[in-house]
């Protein structure tokens, strides 16, 4: 893979004999430098695989002491205090990126602020608009938190907003909006989850924000889990993708984060066994109460209202996780 040389930098963490070369690329212009691969601390917390605090707390420590120098995390997914309490005395080495559903200045403020205190930083350095199945009117109905979220970063509150989303038309109306400095669309060799588009059209929108300086990374790169089988390939098919500057991939143990690191071409650490093939699905229990709440959160389209529960087209379950927080019976799991 070719890089431009203004572009990236090379970390060496010396520890004991051995070293740890991590790939480090330019954030668009948004002034940061991060890791080519960003830990997604989703499929580890609440929503999926649910593992203890301490175990995640470790996990992720253990990514960084790696030379991972990038998180990415959000309000839903119930992880920010884990990365607060995972880099306490590595804050100033490390980009976290955090996202709020927030519509409103004042509901966003209030997310900022608790971000900061889970995170347990001064700043963030990039703050996304959680946008994921939202239309694209989102940028009149969420006015008021962009506000904030653009008075935060004139105080250096925040380095950089973003806008997370699966949808081809917001993501375009981001690549071409100049409040927008960061970009996290859905994008996968097989087009999994892409709504309102394209492949190639997805494609096309990642090069026009490329163009016009955002930063870009990508979420959804083994599609949910439903290319795990293809793992090297599908990482390496997203990282040839000129206007990508890095990849958030979740993991749930330290083989896997190990695996990981070695397609990214970090050198220096122990030899990682084969990630064991187990596709995760969807769960609704016989609590569900068929009320519906989950089917408008989701956004790829998977769930629908059956006779005595709602049901779940694993072909479309990404395993994004949104659903899961907003059914009052707590009647959904990732198993």
């Amino acid at each position: 893979m070719i890089y431009n040389k203004a572009q990236v930098q090379i970390i060496i963490l010396f520890r004991k004999s051995d070293y740890i070369i991590m790939e480090q690329k330019r954030l668009g212009n948004t002034g940061l430098t991060v890791s080519e691969f960003c830990l997604g601390v989703l499929p580890m917390g609440p929503l999926q695989a649910n593992l203890e605090p301490e175990k995640c707390q470790l996990l992720i420590r253990r990514a960084a002491e790696l030379g991972v120098t990038f998180f990415d995390t959000a309000e839903v997914y119930k992880t920010q205090s884990y990365i607060g309490n995972a880099l306490e005395g590595l804050s100033d080495k490390c980009v976290i990126a955090t996202k709020s559903s927030a519509a409103t200045y004042d509901d966003m403020a209030r997310a900022f602020e608790k971000a900061l205190c889970e995170l347990k930083r001064d700043i963030i350095e990039v703050f996304h608009m959680h946008a994921a199945k939202a239309n694209t009117d989102i940028f009149s109905i969420r006015k008021g938190a962009l506000d904030f979220l653009h008075k935060a970063k004139r105080q250096n509150l925040i380095k950089a907003v973003g806008i997370s989303t699966h949808d081809v038309r917001v993501a375009r109306l981001a690549a071409e909006n100049d409040e927008i400095d960061v970009l996290y669309p859905i994008i996968n060799k097989a087009g999994l989850g892409i709504v309102n588009g394209t492949l190639e059209q997805m494609l096309e929108v990642i090069k026009i924000a490329g163009k016009n300086g955002k930063g870009v990374y990508a979420m959804k790169v083994l599609g949910g889990g439903s290319l795990i089988k293809q793992i090297d390939q599908s990482i390496n098919w997203v990282r040839a993708v000129e206007d990508i500057h890095a990849i958030s991939i979740g993991v749930v143990s330290e083989n896997e984060l190990l695996h990981n690191l070695k397609i990214f071409g970090v050198s220096g650490i122990a030899e990682a066994n084969p990630i064991p093939i187990r596709q995760k699905r969807l769960y609704i229990s016989f609590f569900c109460k068929n009320c519906g709440i989950c089917i408008d959160e989701c956004p790829n389209f998977a769930l629908s209202a059956g006779e005595k529960k709602v049901l779940v087209d694993h072909g479309k379950c990404l395993l994004c996780g949104y659903c899961t927080p907003r059914c009052p019976e707590f009647a959904i799991r990732v198993v």
